[in-house]
């Protein structure tokens, strides 16, 4: 008996920001002081830390539930299901729909109701719900529809991550290059007759100390911008975080799996930060005394940017199908899904392929 990943689909937005196109705009520090670089240093500084050169933003038009709806719609052509054989429908999102040259959230109704509704799904079986967990949040969503089919309370759920964070960004913070927009999506179902699947998880929330490290707050331009709040984060703490925590999860997951390092091909990270991801990478394989193997961290940070709860189902997604250059998955492939984000959270699933 299996828990398995059955259909993947992502959206990933037409319009294109590059890192050329923040040029003219007015970087400030948090205490509203210009910096001494011109924007030309700042950017090339960004895409060294970051590998950053573009990112993906909505249309106009659409919201955070259209683009999951989009997402949805391909993961269930993808799995050839019949969508009102579906049991639960999780949402994963920070902001909800925060409509274009606006910052106000809209959760009512939920978002998973709206995309639910969108399907045109009619049975009232289906329970459709959001999850706010920060940028792991899809990942939380395939480890809830574990347990609920686990529990014999489900067979078939769609897990769902969508945002759109450059509509919650301060135009004025260098931090604002690092969002982006887009969705991926999964059906995961119980097969009976199958092997593998996720072979476990871990999951935990360290607040303490820091659950502000992600936060609302102010404009870095106290001017043009006094009351609108945008998201803000302390990115050395929760670089530090990560590095201290993320591999230690994903140990623990692996070890609870019974798989050994050296049976995982691939391993799917949050795209928050590629010297970041890369530090973890080196730091979960240091604790097994293992060399790296070439090839094992898919990215797309450089092209489509930090999502959210859409980097690792997307990046899933176009592994899955082929679409990233020099990576692939085989049937029986063990790999990894990690992530970390506000709260802070952090998770990590094994699954066999």
């Amino acid at each position: 008996m299996a828990i398995k990943i059955t259909g993947s689909g992502s959206y990933i937005p037409s319009s294109v920001e590059k890192n050329e196109d923040f040029q003219q705009h007015n970087f400030l520090a948090s205490d509203g002081i210009p910096f001494k670089h011109e924007n030309t240093v700042i950017i090339e500084k960004f895409k060294a830390i970051t590998g950053i050169g573009e990112r993906r933003y909505a249309l106009n038009h659409l919201n955070a539930s259209d683009l999951g709806f989009f997402a949805a719609e391909k993961a269930i052509d993808d799995a050839n299901i019949d969508p009102e054989t579906i049991d639960y429908i999780i949402v994963a999102h920070n902001f909800g729909d925060v409509k274009h040259n606006t910052i106000q959230s809209d959760i009512l109704p939920a978002l998973a109701s709206r995309i639910k509704h969108s399907l045109r799904i009619k049975n009232p079986k289906c329970v459709a719900y959001d999850i706010l967990f920060g940028c792991p949040g899809w990942v939380e969503g395939v480890i809830q529809a574990k347990a609920f089919i686990k529990a014999g309370m489900a067979k078939r759920c769609l897990v769902i991550g969508a945002e759109t964070l450059s509509r919650v960004v301060d135009k004025h913070d260098r931090d604002s290059m690092i969002f982006s927009d887009g969705a991926g999506a999964t059906i995961v179902e119980l097969d009976e007759n199958a092997e593998g699947g996720i072979l476990a998880h871990e999951s935990a929330s360290f607040t303490y100390d820091e659950a502000y490290y992600l936060y609302f707050g102010n404009s870095n331009n106290k001017t043009l911008c006094p009351d609108t709040r945008y998201i803000k984060m302390d990115g050395r703490k929760i670089y530090e975080f990560a590095l201290t925590n993320v591999p230690q999860a994903m140990k623990t997951c692996l070890d609870n799996s019974g798989v050994d390092i050296s049976e995982v091909k691939k391993i799917f990270i949050h795209q928050a930060n590629e010297k970041m991801d890369e530090a973890i990478l080196k730091r979960f394989y240091r604790l097994y005394r293992a060399e790296i193997p070439e090839g094992i961290m898919p990215m797309s940070i450089q092209k489509f940017g930090n999502s959210s709860v859409a980097t690792v189902p997307t990046l899933f997604d176009l592994v899955k199908n082929n679409k990233l250059d020099n990576h692939s998955l085989s049937k029986g492939d063990v790999i990894i899904f990690a992530s970390v984000g506000a709260g802070m959270h952090i998770n990590a699933i094994v699954y066999r392929y």
